[in-house]
This record gives structure tokens, C-alpha cells and sequence, in this order.
């Protein structure tokens, strides 16, 4: 009984997972990406809508954001989210698309990204933990309610560590490759 409340909180762990790869795809690490502007938001003919539904998002060079709007008259709304944004980027404007290039990071940015990387990584571990102590409080109702025995509770809670285990080691590699990426020059 107890397993089918952890099979069932997996969806949600894969859905912390995955959010967490999307805000690595973010971090900057020299190279270009277009997960680093395809989510900024623009105004779009009064309602706000992320870059990849208003633009094509390219990368012709390793160095090298290249933004085409389907809407010529958007590449002021594009320039301008870009440059309101966080990332630190400068786009480039000539009238038709946007280039941006992404300059070589210093190791001082370096280690600023990977204080980041390691706020992103808390994050996700205390989401993870959050999950673990929903299913932890639906087993132990579980046994108040007589449902499952003493045993079952407590290999309930075997399995559950297990499970969440799993989830923070997924966590910390995908931090640790991502510090690598960063650090690498």
C-alpha cells in the first residue's frame, strides 16, 4: 500500500528533475545556448509570451545567440527583455535579427555561477525533501487509520529513503557536471 503513495509522488520528483535541468540550461557557461534566452518574456502585442513562441533562436557559432523575430517589429521588445534580463548579455540590433555574443567568462563570474549552481542544486534537494515528508505524513496516516501494521510503516519508510536517495544523487550529478562546464575555460 505504502508503495503506491511513493510510485505515485515519483511524477512529482521527475517534475522537480526536470525543472532543475531547466535552470541549469540557463546558467551561462561561455558557450552559447538558446535555453539561456528562450524563456524571457516579451511584450507581445500587449500579452507577454517567451522568445520561442514570437522568434526563431539560433546558434550559428559556438559563441553566438542568433534571434530571428517572425515579426520584424518585435526586435525592440526582444532587444529589451534581453537587456532587462539577468544574464549580463548585450544584444546586438541591425535592424532584421538580434545577435548576441556571449564573452569569455572570467574566473571571478565563474565562481559567482557556481554559487548560483549550488542555490539551484539546495533548491531542488529541499523540493525533493518536501515530497519525501508529504509521502512520509501519508504513510503515518496510513497506520493511524489501522491500514498498515508497524512493520509496513517502517519499511514504508526504508523504501521511501531509497527513492529519495536516488533523486538527490540524479541532483548532485547533474550539479557536478554543470560546475564542470563552468569551470572549464
Amino acid at each position: 500500500m505504502y508503495q503506491e503513495i511513493i510510485n505515485e509522488k515519483k511524477k512529482t520528483l521527475d517534475e522537480r528533475i526536470i525543472r532543475f535541468q531547466e535552470e541549469l540550461g540557463k546558467l551561462r557557461t561561455g558557450r552559447a545556448s538558446t535555453a539561456m534566452v528562450e524563456d524571457l518574456m516579451v511584450d507581445y502585442y500587449g500579452s507577454q509570451s517567451p522568445i520561442k513562441q514570437v522568434a526563431s533562436i539560433n546558434i550559428p557559432e559556438p559563441r553566438t545567440i542568433v534571434i530571428s523575430p517572425w515579426d520584424k517589429d518585435n526586435l525592440v521588445n526582444i532587444e529589451k527583455a534581453i537587456r532587462e534580463s539577468q544574464l549580463g548579455l548585450t544584444p546586438n540590433n541591425d535592424g532584421q535579427i538580434i545577435r548576441i555574443n556571449i564573452p569569455q567568462l572570467t574566473e571571478e563570474r565563474r565562481l559567482d555561477l557556481v554559487k548560483v549552481l549550488n542555490q539551484k542544486s539546495e533548491e531542488a534537494r529541499v523540493g525533493i525533501r518536501k515530497v519525501r515528508e508529504e509521502v512520509w505524513d501519508e504513510i503515518q496516516d496510513l497506520h493511524k487509520d489501522g491500514k498498515i501494521g508497524e512493520d509496513d510503516k517502517f519499511a514504508g519508510k526504508d523504501r521511501l529513503q531509497e527513492v529519495i536517495d536516488e533523486y538527490n544523487l540524479k541532483v548532485e550529478e547533474m550539479r557536478k557536471k554543470k560546475e564542470d562546464e563552468i569551470m572549464t575555460v
